[in-house]
Formats: C-alpha cells, sequence, structure tokens
C-alpha cells in the first residue's frame, strides 16, 4: 500500500496571526512534504525489498548505506513531517502542568529549555532538524539532525517535539531570520500538549 500525504490537523489559515501564513503552509504540507511522499512510493514501487515494510522499517533499513540515500532522505522527510504537523497547534505555545514540571527536572528551568533548543536549532547548518526527546535514560534533551535525518534513525530517543529549520519552513514568514523563526514557534506554535502525550505515552 502507498504512502499518503497526512492531511493538515488545522485549516491552513489557522496559523496565520501566530505567525505561519497560509501560503507557507500551502507550499511545505502540499508541494514539499507531497514530493517527499511521491518520490518514496516510487523508491518502493522499484524495490521489492521495501515493498510491504513500514516507514520505520525502511528508515532503519536503509539508514547509512550510501546507494540507498534518496530513499532514506525521502522516507525520513515523510516521517519528519508527520510529526512536525503535530507539533504545530493555532493555541500552541503553552506549557501543560507534566510536562513543564519535567522539562524543569531536566533543563532546570523552562528558559535553560528554550535557549537549549534555539541553540541547536539556530547551529544546523544548513537544512536540517531540531528535536525534543526523551532519551533512553530517561531524561528530556535536545538534539539536532542534518537534512532528513532524525532521532529514530540516530536512536536518540522518542521524539516529543520536533522543527524544521529547511529554510522553506520559514522564508515567506521570517526571511532569512531562522532565530526569529525559532522562537516564534516556541512561544506560539509548539503543540506542547502534543509533547506532554507523548511523554505520557513512553
Amino acid at each position: 500500500m502507498a504512502f499518503e500525504l497526512p492531511s493538515l490537523p488545522f485549516a491552513y489559515n489557522a496559523l496565520a496571526n501566530r505567525g505561519m501564513c497560509q501560503e507557507t503552509l500551502e507550499l511545505h504540507h502540499d508541494k514539499h512534504h507531497q514530493a517527499y511522499v511521491t518520490a518514496l512510493n516510487g523508491f518502493v514501487e522499484s524495490k521489492p525489498e521495501l515493498q510491504g515494510k513500514s516507514l520505520e522499517e525502511i528508515i532503519l533499513m536503509v539508514k547509512g548505506k550510501p546507494d540507498q540515500a534518496p530513499v532514506f532522505n525521502n522516507a525520513g522527510q515523510h516521517w519528519n513531517h508527520i510529526l512536525f504537523w503535530q507539533n504545530l497547534a493555532p493555541k500552541g505555545g503553552e506549557i501543560p502542568h507534566a510536562l513543564s514540571k519535567k522539562l524543569v527536572e531536566d533543563f532546570g528551568s523552562i528558559e535553560k529549555f528554550k535557549a537549549d533548543f534555539k541553540a541547536a536549532a539556530a547551529s544546523q547548518f544548513g537544512s536540517g532538524w531540531a528535536w525534543l526527546v526523551l532519551g533512553s535514560d530517561g531524561k528530556l534533551k535536545v538534539t539536532k539532525t542534518g537534512n532528513g535525518s532524525n532521532p529514530l534513525a540516530e536512536g536518540q530517543g522518542k521524539v516529543l517535539l520536533g522543527l524544521d529549520v529547511w529554510e522553506h519552513s520559514y522564508y515567506l514568514d521570517f526571511r532569512n531570520r531562522r532565530p526569529d523563526y525559532i522562537t516564534n514557534y516556541l512561544d506560539k506554535l509548539a503543540n506542547y500538549e502534543f509533547a506532554e502525550a507523548q511523554l505520557q505515552s513512553a
């Protein structure tokens, strides 16, 4: 069965007054994410060894294999974006109690968590992602990955939040001001309720 582009969990204009315009979502979701899905389905169709595999199985099967890099990149980006859309909310930015308590416990303060996340996202050279993950040691930590990679492929832990820092995700709204995009995400767009649910299901 072919992989499919998931629908956005909100209207295209739902984030416009929070710093992510309708055109950004239309281009990012309908064009960029769809391109990853289309390419991935093409690879699966032409490679019998990929057929019948889950997205996660494909990512882990082809990671680290130079000849399979195009498969890895498109599968990784499909996985990343499925999470990304769930990481955004029209009323984002409010951190619920259980997650807030855990962030303070593991980072020392909410401000320290945000500072670490901003540093990771801003310092990712070129394209990539910043993540809040629950590590195998039970501690929350901030990580980053390049291009289409992710914590699943790199064994970093369970993802609670992931921010796309590819330029197409913010250029229409923030031009080249990536730090402003990151701050806006953390303060106004991040779906911390989703993150808390991920934490509690771990």
